[in-house]
């Protein structure tokens, strides 16, 4: 996946007139130029992942806001771009998998506790490589490690 899989998709949302997938593109497309003005540097498959997994953070957040608002339109907005979002991204893990791979990952850094968190998590963040929200593998490792 790279910045011209976005840019293909934008030019075919146009040409099918589907609003939301073009509205969500662009602001993806938008959010990856702004990073590779800051890095001056072009973006890699890590770097997209990192800022899809933001912008659905960013409508996640949206959601919240909208419902404590009784905007039920924003809500429904926001769902939408976060299904097209998450169309970009790799196979999500399951809370089991994710429980899995990260008593793996504790048992090969040795982790004895929550003073780890960082070893572990470091870890984690390349074995997870997009496919898990990064509070949640926080989450899970935060409850690992407090039972070790």
């Amino acid at each position: 996946m790279d910045v011209a899989t976005f840019e293909q998709a934008l030019k075919d949302a146009m040409r099918a007139k589907d609003d939301v997938r073009r509205r969500t593109l662009r602001m993806v497309l938008a959010a990856v130029k702004l990073v590779q003005v800051e890095k001056q540097a072009p973006v890699d498959e890590a770097g997209l992942l990192s800022i899809l997994q933001k912008e659905i953070k960013l409508r996640r957040e949206a959601i919240a806001d909208a419902e404590k608002a009784h905007r039920p339109d924003l809500v429904d907005a926001s769902q939408a771009e976060i299904a097209v979002l998450e169309s970009y991204l790799p196979r999500q893990l399951t809370q089991a998998e994710l429980t899995t791979l990260a008593q793996r990952v504790i048992a090969e850094t040795g982790a004895t506790g929550p003073a780890d968190m960082g070893k572990v998590m470091k870890a984690m963040v390349a074995e997870v490589h997009g496919r898990a929200p990064g509070d949640q593998v926080s989450q899970v490792v935060r409850q690992l490690l407090q039972k070790a």
